[in-house]
């Protein structure tokens, strides 16, 4: 008989484990991601506010926020995992639906700052979780997603606690023991979406993870069959318990490596058509139409045909794509905020020159886009956010995303101290924007 999934999860945990340096090089990438998002998102409404609870609450100085202010670690992991997700703007992977980096740095460099970790061992600790979490993810299924669950919030709680977990140096008892206890504390649904409650289910991850982790360290109890038990997590959470699916190649093959970083500002549905024209280097004099087929979930999602706010625009394939034709740079935040753009004459003549199909044969990845020229000429390009990226070319992407969201010379100083710093103490803060 196999072991159940929380003590396989537990045990791989607790190894000492090499990751391949692929999957290491793209969590560091996704430690500047989250720090670029987290310092763009400061001064977003909901960072105010949830930035501001914690500061009147006080406590121990412990971890430090986003834009100032020093706070106990939980706190630190509430607030830093809501201001990184408020723009929307941070990582994704599409195996379990879920935002990775959010729910588990978090967590993982609060506890860091709180128990004096180096950094190496915070970067450690975030890939571990975040491959934590997304085989969760993968364990609970699409049925769960489906069902209302957010698994940002449900699958990054687990991701989260394991990270917290490995800088605490928990060994596989204590892991089974947060596994269970963070059982009953994961919680967040997609009925949020839309509103400040969907941020704050990556916050509530964050800090259950750190919440939890401490609880064990402290001696705490937890039922031993909580995730996948009977009355567990899985099963009341409309979970498909695919173990094997979950587990395969654990330890040997990295999901990590699949993240998937957002290089423009606006839903993920739309950014396989837009690597799919950016491809193409059409201008718009040339264009007669344009038609993109699409995966048949993101015509609800993503499909809005007019929209005149920015906020609209970021949900629709034929403003954003107009948009990138026309020269505006769907990476810039700014792009998406002069609302007159999006019925200015020669974007809506663009835009209504695209059109948008479903099709079914495609992967939620991929998008198919082609272009009818003036002259009669038709262009086509395909592109899947799947499709394997030289290291490189990802690496210098994320890079101009971080110089756009925290300037040259912030984004340079931080991607150095990633790379090659060792104290936490003190770089944090600044990176942060205290």
């Amino acid at each position: 008989m196999s072991e159940s999934f929380t003590k396989t999860l537990a045990a791989f945990a607790a190894a000492e484990i090499k990751p391949t340096e692929l999957a290491s090089k793209i969590a560091c990438l996704s430690a500047l991601d989250w720090l670029a998002c987290g310092f763009a998102g400061r001064n977003e409404p909901v960072a105010h506010i949830i930035r501001r609870q914690a500061l009147a609450d006080g406590g121990h100085e412990h971890s430090c926020l986003f834009c100032g202010g020093l706070v106990p670690a939980r706190a630190a992991a509430l607030v830093n995992g809501t201001v990184s997700h408020a723009l929307d703007y941070d990582d994704t992977h599409f195996a379990h639906i879920g935002h990775p980096s959010v729910a588990i740095f978090p967590a993982a460099f609060a506890i860091g700052e709180k128990n004096k970790c180096s950094l190496p061992d915070v970067l450690s600790a975030g890939l571990i979780g975040m491959e934590a979490s997304i085989r969760v993810g993968l364990w609970l299924g699409r049925s769960h997603y489906q069902a209302g669950f957010h698994q940002t919030a449900t699958a990054g709680a687990f991701g989260a606690l394991i990270a917290a977990g490995r800088l605490l140096k928990f060994d596989a008892t204590q892991y089974e023991t947060g596994l269970g206890l963070a059982a009953t504390r994961a919680a967040g649904l997609k009925a949020q979406f839309g509103t400040m409650g969907k941020p704050y289910n990556a916050g509530l991850a964050a800090a259950t993870g750190v919440e939890v982790a401490e609880l064990v360290a402290l001696g705490f109890d937890a039922a031993e069959h909580a995730l996948e038990g009977p009355l567990g997590f899985g099963a009341t959470h409309d979970g498909e318990g695919n173990q094997e699916g979950a587990l395969a190649d654990l330890g040997r093959h990295w999901h990590v490596e699949q993240v998937s970083h957002k290089f423009h500002a606006c839903c993920h549905g739309l950014h396989a058509a837009l690597e799919a024209m950016r491809s193409l280097e059409m201008a718009e004099p040339e264009i007669a139409r344009i038609d993109v087929a699409t995966h048949p979930r993101w015509m609800t999602v993503c499909n809005q045909q007019e929209p005149t706010t920015g906020l609209g625009a970021k949900f629709s394939y034929r403003v954003v794509l107009a948009m990138q034709i026309l020269g505006h740079d769907t990476a810039r935040l700014e792009s998406y905020g002069d609302d007159a753009l999006f019925s200015a004459p020669k974007l809506t003549s663009l835009r209504d020159r695209i059109h948008v199909t479903a099709d079914d044969a495609l992967a939620e990845t991929e998008a198919r886009v082609s272009v009818l020229r003036r002259d009669g000429q038709r262009f086509e390009a395909r592109h899947d956010l799947n499709q394997e990226q030289e290291y490189s070319q990802r690496e210098e992407r994320v890079l101009q995303k971080a110089r756009a969201l925290l300037g040259a010379r912030r984004a340079e100083e931080t991607w150095l101290f990633l790379k090659h710093d060792q104290e936490l103490k003190g770089m944090v803060g600044r990176l942060m924007g205290g």
